[in-house]
């Protein structure tokens, strides 16, 4: 039976030598992968975008912002150079860009398949840190000309279809021409032509080895290598693109060792650039008042540049000096009689935080606010000399109190401003009126909200250094309003002027009357002579002004004056929180002293205009209060309490 019909064996089939194997095998994968690549096509390149525009280039017009003498402060918008011939570079200047963005260039079809494979799997094995990519030149070409910047898997298979077509249609040397042509420097520069003239003031073909490696080192992060934001980031990534061109054998050891003898020197214009907070703030408004250009413009200013820079000098060292009491931030406006913005610091540190809290930020501000409430007096019929008294006052369930909890008796309106006495001035916003006090500080120039509570008299106001400059700029110009601007012209480079601030200058009304401009002006000189701005003085110069502490010394404030120029400064934190003591007559005063001592001699001011008229020596009438006599003799600082339901005035006097 084993021979039988039933129980036979089939024939083996012959084994295939490892020729015809491997041959075999082939073919299959050959075949599914030639179904694989036209159903990739099929499915991804079916809306690829149009190629034909290659040549195209599209940008948007660069803006180069002037100071009011024409010296540049800025170049924002893009700036781009006739592409540049890749012969007439030096060999090591490409060889830089090969090095580390993509050592297999010269052997890969548009991609790499391995550096894809070790990008995914360092993804995988490092998912919650930085991600590598494992793009080529080609494909970074593919994505800059052509591909939106999106992250998801239909975008990245374009990419790599595009990849190999550029490689199919152009050669190594025209891709990499067109790579280092196109991509984006970082400053606005796109092209080595661009970069080299914006970083170095200088032609591309005269890079030195070490500016070819910190260009090169630029494409993986524009802004997080940047040479003037991140200097020491910047050369250690540069360093990293000297050892792989060392290790390309582009340049040698000796060369490699030479750069870093020879110390990279980024343009003085770029590197020395100022005012980036005010930059910012006018930059926002060029397209309001011009529309969107088409071509490139020219903003003259009004800032002041050597102005700017002790300015933000003052802010930088007052911040730093005053950090062990929490000092985190402060900001600086500074205007003249006319309005011109002379100087703006948003911030202590414009690389560190780009929020503008020179006019973006509102924050309290404590007895700062307090002027408006004796102006309004002043308007109706009181004078620096009418007396008054340090007592407790109560109105309605609030009950301010001094910061001591004592009382300092019978005082002139002159010496309660000077020593920022809380039970004064809110009896005096409540016998004014609180929306009298309001409407004077909207006809000043204070465009934020003002609450009508009696805490209002206090500085419960959020405010921005902006207003509070351009509200005390009739102080300091003779009483006229001065609202701030930073723009005098827009125009074309080829000279065409766009726009032009005299041509619409509306003439300005007076805002303040005699005499009470005097009789602020003489108590406010007082603050600083014998009152709580006292570390505001600048020897030899007029000047006025007014402290400002608000609620646990959250923020602090002094806006201070001369003849036809006023400054604001604020310090606090962005979060808000309380500093340690830090209070306006300190930090804030400290600030205005430095900057002006600096602005003033270049100012050539004068004294504060209007005279001085000279009050009734006594007071015949006192609409808020008995009539005192006898000399004030303060003994401390007194302080606001908040009133209920409303939000924590200042609570200080300084």
């Amino acid at each position: 039976m084993a021979n039988g019909t039933f129980g036979g064996n089939k024939p083996a089939k012959p084994q295939r030598t490892p020729l015809q194997a491997l041959l075999y095998w082939t073919t299959v994968l050959g075949v599914w992968g030639l179904i694989f690549v036209v159903a990739f096509f099929a499915v991804f390149a079916t809306d690829l975008p149009d190629t034909s525009k290659l040549y195209d280039v599209k940008r948007q017009p660069s803006i180069n912002y002037l100071d009011r003498s024409g010296a540049l402060l800025a170049v924002r918008g893009s700036q781009y150079a006739p592409p540049v011939d890749i012969d007439a570079l030096p060999e090591y200047v490409p060889a830089a860009f090969v090095a580390i963005e993509d050592r297999q260039f010269y052997h890969h079809i548009g991609f790499n398949p391995w550096g894809i494979l070790r990008s995914a799997m360092w993804n995988i094995s490092h998912s919650g840190g930085p991600q590598r990519g494992g793009s080529t030149i080609t494909q970074q070409l593919a994505k800059n000309l052509f591909l939106s910047p999106a992250q998801n898997y239909r975008r990245k298979a374009q990419e790599l279809i595009l990849a190999v077509w550029l490689e199919m249609k152009f050669s190594k040397k025209q891709i990499l021409a067109l790579y280092m042509n196109r991509v984006y420097f970082g400053a606005g520069a796109y092209g080595i032509e661009a970069a080299s003239q914006r970083y170095f003031n200088k032609p591309a073909s005269q890079l030195t080895v070490g500016e070819a490696a910190l260009l090169a080192g630029l494409m993986k992060a524009p802004a997080r290598y940047s040479p003037v934001a991140a200097s020491d980031r910047a050369a250690r990534r540069a360093t990293v693109v000297l050892d792989e061109m060392v290790r390309m054998k582009a340049i040698t050891p000796a060369q490699r060792d030479e750069a870093f003898k020879e110390p990279v020197r980024v343009s003085a214009t770029l590197a020395n650039q100022r005012a980036q907070y005010f930059t910012d703030y006018v930059d926002a408004q060029v397209r309001s008042l011009v529309g969107e250009p088409t071509e490139d413009l020219v903003v003259e200013t009004t800032l002041d540049l050597p102005i700017q820079v002790a300015a933000e000098r003052s802010v930088q060292q007052g911040v730093e000096g005053h950090k062990n009491q929490g000092a985190e931030q402060a900001a600086l406006v500074a205007i003249d009689g006319e309005g011109r913005i002379r100087a703006y610091v948003g911030g202590a540190d414009y690389g560190q935080t780009q929020f503008d809290r020179a006019t973006t930020a509102r924050r309290q501000a404590g007895s700062a606010f307090k002027p408006f409430v004796y102006l309004t007096a002043m308007d109706q019929g009181r004078n620096p000399n009418v007396m008054v008294v340090d007592e407790p006052v109560k109105i309605g369930n609030w009950e301010p109190k001094n910061y001591t909890n004592k009382y300092l008796g019978p005082m002139t309106l002159q010496t309660a401003l000077a020593q920022s006495i809380n039970t004064v001035a809110a009896r005096l916003a409540n016998e004014v009126g609180t929306s009298n006090v309001a409407a004077t500080a909207r006809r000043l120039g204070i465009t934020s909200k003002i609450q009508l509570d009696p805490s209002m008299a206090l500085g419960a106001v959020e405010v921005s250094p902006m207003e509070m400059a351009q509200a005390y700029a009739p102080f300091a110009n003779g009483g006229f309003l001065a609202k701030g601007y930073g723009i005098e012209r827009i125009r074309t480079t080829s000279g065409k002027v766009l726009y032009d601030h005299s041509v619409d200058k509306a003439q300005r009304p007076a805002v303040i009357g005699s005499p009470s401009l005097q009789y602020m002006n003489q108590m406010m000189r007082q603050v600083v002579a014998s009152g709580t701005g006292a570390r505001a003085k600048v020897p030899g110069y007029d000047i006025a002004g007014k402290t400002g502490t608000t609620s646990d010394y959250r923020d602090a404030w002094f806006v201070g004056y001369t003849g036809g120029f006023v400054a604001a400064v604020w310090t606090g934190k962005d979060d808000n929180t309380p500093m340690k003591r830090v209070t306006g007559g300190g930090a804030p005063a400290e600030i205005w002293r430095n900057f002006m001592a600096a602005a003033l001699p270049r100012l050539k001011a004068t004294p504060i205009p209007g005279g001085v008229v000279e009050p009734p020596a006594s007071a015949s009438e006192d609409p808020i209060g008995d009539i005192l006599t006898g000399p004030a003799t303060p003994e401390g600082p007194a302080a606001e309490t908040p009133a209920p339901g409303t939000p924590a005035p200042d609570q200080l006097p300084y």
